[in-house]
């Protein structure tokens, strides 16, 4: 029980935090759940932990040429590359220069250095990244379409593409994401400055006992629990920004 292994238990944990079932937490279900949503999108934002580098495969469709993008799954928040279509190393000939090269100068790995041959290969690559250069993308997780600026009449239908971007680390197939700590602080942050929220409408107001109601220290403590938290994520956890992202 003391470990989220689920979502219904992550909530149960964070309203232990805030102190139910001693306290009455005045927060509705549905807040609880929008404040938990609103947590998980900050952590798979900037917390490393929350996505993971993947390369996805997709098969060019007539319709995708036409159009000139093709569609990507709501589980990728970024594309920052795409390997090249047609694989050179699949038409190399015996009049191709690679072709020579690996014929003559790399023969035999044990009585021949492969450092020239290394030296060669890189010299080449770095000709054709001067000028062809990598295929630009352009994509927006809100539209979930990924733009090619390439020359799409190059393609034909069947053939493959490989993407390489971040995709969401999904909790309900990965559970031990319920159990991660900023996570688990984030939230309860969250649904104790909504408790605060709705407190403080009724500011002033005498409870049975004497007791006074103070949702306004709640609200203003829940604050600052949160920019700390973000602030420490943002810096802490973070991967460094990337120079190329789609």
């Amino acid at each position: 029980m003391g470990i989220p292994a689920s979502r219904e238990q992550l909530k149960e944990w964070c309203l232990r935090q805030l102190g139910f079932p001693v306290i009455d937490i005045n927060v509705d279900d549905d807040q609880v759940e929008d404040r938990i949503d609103e947590a998980f999108q900050y952590i798979q934002q900037f917390h490393f932990d929350g996505v993971e580098r993947w390369y996805l495969k997709h098969q060019f469709t007539s319709e995708n040429i036409s159009n000139g993008w093709i569609p990507i799954t709501d589980n990728i928040i970024g594309v920052t590359k795409i390997f090249p279509i047609s694989s050179s190393n699949a038409t190399i000939n015996m009049f191709d220069l690679r072709y020579q090269l690996r014929l003559h100068e790399l023969y035999d790995f044990t009585s021949t250095s492969y450092v020239n041959y290394a030296l060669t290969m890189q010299h080449i690559r770095t000709l054709d990244m001067l000028f062809s250069g990598e295929t630009p993308v352009r994509f927006n997780r809100h539209t979930n379409k990924l733009y090619i600026d390439m020359n799409w009449g190059m393609i034909s239908p069947g053939e493959w593409a490989v993407i390489e971007g971040w995709v969401i680390v999904d909790p309900e197939t990965y559970p031990k994401v319920y159990d991660d700590r900023m996570l688990k602080k984030l939230a309860t942050a969250y649904i104790k400055r909504q408790w605060g929220n709705n407190l403080k409408k009724y500011q002033g107001m005498q409870l049975p006992g004497g007791i006074m109601m103070n949702g306004q220290q709640i609200y203003e403590e829940a604050v600052q629990e949160i920019e700390a938290l973000e602030q420490l994520i943002r810096d802490t956890f973070e991967e460094p920004p990337q120079f190329m992202v789609g």
